[in-house]
């Protein structure tokens, strides 16, 4: 090993840091996408002529990347483990590319262009999963290249990094989509018009722009550590610790990352089943609190509590923005508070506004309150279940098993989203405020599995999370 700095470059570290989670910007700008899009897809398939556009159909193609996102997050430890954490995000962002290009011009030449069909659906589906098997890569492998190359002290807040990553992007498509419905026409019944012919197709388009950023920038980063020595390539190892943390401080890291893979021990249930358990039901139950309901339907849930598509869209922008507030919360706050406590706190939170929102709508009391319980739901998840959740899985694991497992939990994950996602019209067509009781009953469910099983893992290295765990 040749000697280097002797201390590290907290610049250079966070300049990595900066270009990953710009895949946690693609993760939330494709799947918040859909939320500006959504209603003129509707129109636009009703309009065919070979088939009926039914609400569960409707249910399932503003959720279809969803199902990309589990096989994205069933392959990611695939893709981790034999292409490395940096090549496997180089593939998500061609990924993002394709599909932005693809689901605006999903006739791709072969179908009558502006023609509803259900080929058409088909071929428009098809190129969503394609950028959900890319949402579904990032969202498992951007925290995991983070947490493996983040000191153990930082190692919570740059992770969450990510999450307001993820919010930052679904905040920035929400103004984009804001502002290319409000440039399609004078008059609403214009816009309206517009929105079906031509607005949908613009938003799924811009994805393409941060997409290619992406792919152009992640060429310029390292592959993390903890991956060069997994492969036995310590010189490399050493190298990019070594400029992080500094040389002293790389020595002891490399020593112990080694003390890991030397155990040996990569098979998934080495360290017992409770890590996976754990792991899967933290994903589940990220997603069973309903948090991408509001996200994917917010334009949607505004406009029925009676505001009108411009103030529906810009009530979206004003959640959008107690959205990065309140993950900045959990920025500050992981790190010193610990993971435990933000994620009891937030279900707490979560719970009391679905209850809310429940009465409401079961009274039709519907207006300013609705708004504000609705922004101390999503404020809970923020500052909680957003960010940690992910803080948790990408550290939470042992080095030999990491990739195996992540893959696991995000694909729990993923399903989980899915099936809550595709299932609300048919549940809120049943009942809206029973719906949100659901949701606020998960919210409960959650704190106590949190309380009872879930371990404090603030201030320990990752190297450490093997002994946790160790039978």
């Amino acid at each position: 090993m040749t000697s280097g700095p002797k201390t590290g470059s907290r610049t250079y570290l966070l300049s990595i840091v900066l270009v990953a989670v710009i895949g946690g910007l693609l993760f939330g700008y494709d799947t918040a996408v859909v939320s500006g899009a959504e209603q003129a897809l509707d129109q636009f398939f009703r309009t065919a002529r070979d088939f009926t556009y039914t609400a569960w159909l409707h249910g399932f193609t503003a959720s279809s990347a969803l199902l990309g996102c589990i096989l994205g997050g069933a392959i990611s430890g695939l893709c981790a483990s034999r292409l490395g954490r940096k090549r496997s995000l180089i593939l998500a962002a061609v990924l993002f590319f394709v599909s932005a290009v693809g689901s605006w011009w999903p006739e791709s030449g072969i179908l009558p262009y502006g023609e509803a069909s259900r080929a058409l659906l088909v071929s428009f589906n098809f190129y969503r999963i394609i950028g959900g098997v890319g949402v579904g890569l990032a969202s498992a492998l951007c925290p995991m290249y983070i947490a493996e190359i983040s000191p153990a002290r930082i190692r919570g807040t740059l992770v969450s990094c990510n999450q307001f990553a993820i919010i930052f992007g679904m905040l920035v498509v929400y103004f984009v989509n804001y502002l290319i419905r409000n440039n399609l026409g004078d008059t609403s019944e214009a816009i309206q018009q517009a929105m079906v012919a031509i607005g949908w197709r613009r938003m799924f388009l811009s994805e393409a722009f941060p997409a290619g950023a992406f792919l152009l920038l992640i060429l310029l980063v390292p592959e993390t550590p903890r991956f060069l020595a997994l492969k036995g390539r310590d010189e490399k190892a050493f190298a990019v610790l070594e400029r992080i943390n500094g040389t002293a401080e790389a020595r002891t890291i490399l020593a112990d990352i080694k003390s890991t893979v030397h155990e040996r021990r990569e098979r998934l249930f080495a360290y017992g089943r409770k890590v996976i358990v754990v792991g899967v039901l933290l994903s589940f139950f990220q997603q069973a609190i309903g948090i991408n309901v509001v996200l994917y339907y917010a334009p949607r849930i505004f406009a029925n509590m009676g505001a009108t598509g411009d103030a529906s869209m810009l009530q979206t922008v004003v959640m959008g923005i107690v959205n990065i507030i309140f993950t900045v919360v959990a920025i500050f706050t992981v790190d010193r508070v610990g993971r435990k406590p933000l994620l009891m706190i937030g279900s707490a939170g979560m719970m009391i506004g679905m209850l809310a929102l429940a009465v409401l709508s079961f009274t039709d009391a519907i207006g300013l309150a609705a708004l504000v319980f609705i922004i101390l739901y999503t404020a809970s998840f923020m500052m909680s279940w957003g960010p940690i959740c992910w803080v948790l899985i990408s550290e939470i694991f042992p080095n030999t098993i990491r990739s195996q497992a992540v893959a696991i939990a995000v694909a729990a994950q993923w399903v989980s989203n899915f099936l809550v996602s595709a299932t609300f019209p048919s549940l809120s067509g049943w009942s809206v405020g029973g719906t949100y009781c659901i949701y606020a009953l998960m919210s409960l469910l959650s704190a106590l599995f949190v309380w009872k099983t879930v371990p404090e893992t603030k201030g320990k290295t990752l190297e450490q999370m093997s002994a946790l765990w160790r039978k």
